[in-house]
C-alpha cells in the first residue's frame, strides 16, 4: 500500500511542480503577480509542519483503520465489484470531507487549525499546500466512519491522496470557467469563491471533488464578483508559528475572560469570531 501510494506521489509531483513553474510564468507574463515571495515561504513552513505531523501519525491512523474495519457493518469486498469499490469510495469521501469542511469553517476550535489553509491573500497552485499542521488529526473522528461502514482501508488510503491531489488543481486564477463541468465537479473558479473574503462567498463551497453536494445542501455561490482572497480579518504575518497558534490563543483568552462554563464551552465549540 506504501508503494502504491509513493508511486502515485512520484507522479504526481513533477506534474505539480511543472504546473506552479507555467502557472508563475503566465502571472509574470500578464502582470498577475499571483506569487509572493513572503507568503510562498510561509506556505512551505505549513506544510512543512504538516508533513512531520502526517508523518507521525501515519502508521498509527492506518491501523486504527484496519482495527475499526474489523467491526464493518457490511463486507463491501464480497458484496460489490472492485471497480465500484472505488468509485464508491471517492464519492464517500469527498461526502464525508463536505461535512468535515463546513463543520471546520462553522466550530471554532476546528476553526483554529483549518483557517491556516485561508490564511493566503494569494490564490495560486502553491496555496494549495498551505496545510494547517493539525489537519491529519482532526480529520481523523470524520474519515474513521469509512471502514466501519465497509470499505477496505487500504482502498481508502489510496483514493484519499488522489482526492488530495485533485483539490490542488482549483487553487489558481490562471484557469476560467470550465463550461459544463461547472455543474458536477469543483473547479477553479468555485474554489476560488471558497477562498473568498466577500461577504458572498464567506462559508460557500466546500467540495474538493463534487460540486454536488454544496449545491444539494445550500451552500453553492458562482463567481460573479471580484474574489478578496484571505480572511475577513487578515493574519498579516507570513509566519507558520504565528499562523498556527493565533486561533487557539484567542480561544484561550476568551475562555480565560468566560464567566460560566456555558459561555467557555461556546467558546470553544461555537461558531468562529466574526471581528
Amino acid at each position: 500500500m506504501t508503494a502504491d501510494i509513493n508511486s502515485i506521489y512520484l507522479i504526481a509531483l513533477p506534474i505539480v511542480f511543472a504546473l506552479i513553474g507555467l502557472e508563475a510564468f503566465i502571472s509574470s507574463y500578464l502582470n498577475m503577480n499571483v506569487y509572493k515571495t513572503g507568503d510562498t515561504l510561509g506556505t512551505i513552513g505549513l506544510l512543512s509542519g504538516n508533513i512531520l505531523v502526517s508523518l507521525l501519525i501515519k502508521g498509527s491512523t492506518l491501523t486504527f483503520h484496519f482495527f475499526l474495519y474489523q467491526f464493518k457493518l457490511i463486507d463491501l469486498v464480497s458484496v460489490i465489484p472492485t471497480w465500484l469499490h472505488w468509485v464508491l469510495a471517492f464519492i464517500f469521501i469527498d461526502f464525508i470531507y463536505y461535512f468535515y469542511h463546513r463543520i471546520s469553517h462553522r466550530s471554532r476550535f476546528l476553526w483554529a487549525v483549518h483557517m491556516s489553509h485561508h490564511s493566503s491573500e494569494e490564490m495560486n497552485f502553491a496555496v494549495a499546500f498551505r496545510q494547517a499542521w493539525l489537519g491529519p488529526v482532526s480529520k481523523i473522528p470524520f474519515f474513521m466512519v469509512l471502514p466501519l461502514i465497509g470499505f477496505d482501508p487500504v482502498i481508502v488510503a489510496v483514493a484519499g491522496v488522489l482526492s488530495t491531489l485533485w483539490g490542488i488543481f482549483g487553487h489558481t486564477q490562471i484557469i476560467r470557467n470550465l463550461g459544463p463541468l461547472e455543474w458536477v465537479f469543483v473547479t477553479p473558479s468555485h474554489h476560488r469563491v471558497h477562498h473568498g473574503a466577500n461577504e458572498v462567498y464567506i462559508d460557500k463551497n466546500y467540495g474538493n471533488f463534487l460540486i454536488i453536494w454544496d449545491r444539494f445542501f445550500g451552500t453553492f455561490e458562482a463567481e460573479k464578483e471580484k474574489v478578496k482572497f484571505g480572511l475577513v480579518k487578515n493574519v498579516n504575518t507570513f509566519n507558520p508559528i504565528k499562523i498556527t497558534i493565533m486561533g487557539w490563543q484567542d480561544i484561550y483568552r476568551d475562555i480565560k475572560k468566560s464567566k460560566s462554563s456555558k459561555e467557555a464551552f461556546d467558546h470553544f465549540f461555537g461558531p468562529p469570531k466574526t471581528n
